[in-house]
């Protein structure tokens, strides 16, 4: 049987254009001989469409979609992740159309996502199907890593998928392929989808895998692909990918492009505006955006106060003609004095302290939203996932934004993201900024180090505590001071607030804030 997979990029919401895509990849399909083409889970909705997934009006536009894409068929077989409204609510399924209509739909029976908990109910699980002769055993979602003791007369499990992309994650992902395929003595075949969905990336990256565990077939990363495969012929077996870390920076750039291009076209941004300071943050931010968007859609704006470097603006300058984007500078001293000025009856005779500082973070976020709402950009905020823990960044300062690219990033990734672009573009980021010591530069002298201990030992107890959730006593068993520890916690559990109001982020990682990691706002347990 020659199967046709179609790893295709769809938009929640845009049923039309979703079933224009499935029509299309059928047709294709059919030209080249196919007997089936499959697609990913909740093709024709998209996902996660949360509440959507709730409206009767939107499920009867999935069904009438369906039966509409079901007359195209004719004599290929096809199966299509949809919504699927049942007495209970609604499932996600996969429909099964043979000749030329919708034979049946096969519901996922495990809800275990978040962004599917409440919207989704579970449905009745694996289903088996024939054809042309061959017996396909179908099952939806994270069923996949669920079920087992398939029915001996299987000769292919065919897994449609809605896996998204997190470090660490796809390993995984052909880990539990092989093991199943090894145990269960199948071929597997998973189809995944493809393309950013706010903070959402899916990878694509569908795949084949034979009944000895290895890999027959890989799709391409991060891109729409359309292959075919001849379930009778000899496949050569395709090397476990993706195991280095040099591979998995490579995979968070590019994981990091396709979520922002898609952000912006799927919202119909098409200009995106940065403050750039100097830093690496900023920085890579900007490279980020120029790849998914192109330089003349990026315009940067420097805003140096009196407590700025002169290195910090020149490094700010390289850095922009380098890249080729368009900027201004616009000094935010008077502004700062205006404002101190001001407030002087209310904070006058007080010392200098973080009042001051978050007034100049404030003042460059107004001034980036002014060029938002006079010139259409939209603003990336660049901040990172150590600083987020931390809560070393001030709400409606360096916190706003309409998207956080880099946000699920420790800082010490986004030092490996940075020489991997610059390994790709030549040396974009100047080296200065790469070997100079972190700093808001928000008072005289500042450095992030009067604080913390460097960032490889504080990413490290941070990474033990969230996505590993150790307890303190774990981490300083493990070596590392318990004082330091101790402060990196409290600070963790107090600044939930400011998590609260970060713009959506960019997931990638397998533990990301506001999804994997969620704590009650009110909330007095410490241990």
């Amino acid at each position: 049987m020659k199967i046709a997979l179609a790893q295709l990029n769809y938009t929640i919401g845009d049923i039309e254009g979703n079933k224009s895509k499935i029509i299309g990849a059928v047709e294709r399909a059919k030209s080249e001989g196919a007997d089936l083409v499959v697609f990913a889970e909740q093709a024709l909705s998209g996902t996660p469409a949360l509440d959507l997934l709730c409206k009767t009006t939107f499920i009867e536009l999935c069904e009438e979609a369906l039966d509409e894409i079901a007359s195209h068929c004719g004599r290929i077989a096809a199966v299509v992740g949809v919504p699927v409204l049942t007495e209970c609510g609604t499932v996600s399924a996969a429909a099964v159309i043979q000749h030329g209509e919708v034979e049946r739909c096969i519901s996922k029976r495990f809800i275990t996502a978040r962004r599917e908990m409440g919207f989704l109910v579970q449905g009745s699980g694996c289903e088996t199907i024939t054809i042309c002769g061959e017996r396909v055993a179908v099952i939806v979602g994270d069923d996949l890593s669920r079920t087992s003791n398939f029915d001996k007369s299987v000769d292919l499990i065919l897994s449609i998928n809605a896996r998204r992309f997190g470090k660490g994650m796809m390993t995984y992902r052909y880990n539990t392929m092989h093991d199943l395929a090894y145990v269960e003595s199948k071929r597997i075949m998973l189809i995944n989808q493809v393309g950013g969905s706010t903070e959402i990336v899916y990878d694509g990256t569908s795949a084949v895998v034979g009944a000895d565990g290895q890999i027959e077939l890989l799709m391409k990363s991060f891109e729409e692909d359309f292959a075919i495969f001849d379930t009778r012929a000899e496949h050569e077996p395709i090397a476990v990918p993706y195991t280095t870390y040099k591979d998995r920076t490579r995979m968070v750039y590019s994981a990091a492009v396709c979520g922002l291009h898609d952000y912006f076209g799927k919202n119909g941004y098409a200009k995106a505006a940065i403050g750039l300071s100097g830093g690496i943050d900023s920085a890579v931010v900007a490279c980020l955006a120029v790849d998914a968007l192109g330089r003349e859609n990026v315009k940067a704006l420097l805003m140096p106060s009196q407590f700025s470097s002169d290195h910090s603006v020149v490094d700010a300058r390289e850095l922009a003609d380098n890249l080729g984007i368009a900027y201004d500078v616009v000094p935010i001293t008077e502004a700062y004095k205006a404002v101190v000025d001001t407030m002087k009856p209310v904070i006058g005779g007080t010392a200098f302290d973080a009042t001051e500082e978050n007034i100049q973070a404030r003042l460059r976020t107004v001034m980036l939203m002014a060029l938002q709402n006079k010139c259409g950009y939209i603003l990336l905020n660049s901040s990172n996932k150590s600083e987020n823990a931390l809560g070393f960044c001030t709400l409606y300062g360096d916190t706003a934004g309409a998207f956080s690219v880099t946000g699920d990033l420790y800082k010490g990734e986004i030092y490996y993201l940075a020489r991997y672009i610059n390994k790709l573009h030549d040396d974009v980021i100047p080296d200065s900024i790469l070997t100079k010591e972190p700093s808001s530069e928000l008072h005289p002298g500042q450095k992030d180090s009067d604080i913390l201990p460097p960032y490889e030992v504080v990413d490290a107890i941070l990474f033990r505590m969230i996505e590993e959730g150790q307890h303190r006593e774990e981490i300083v068993n493990a070596g590392f001071d318990a004082e330091v520890v101790e402060k990196i916690h409290q600070m963790l559990m107090r600044n939930e607030k400011k998590r609260y109001q970060f713009p959506p982020v960019l997931r990638l990682s397998a533990c990301a804030f506001g999804h994997e990691r969620i704590l009650p706002l009110t909330n007095k347990y410490g241990d």
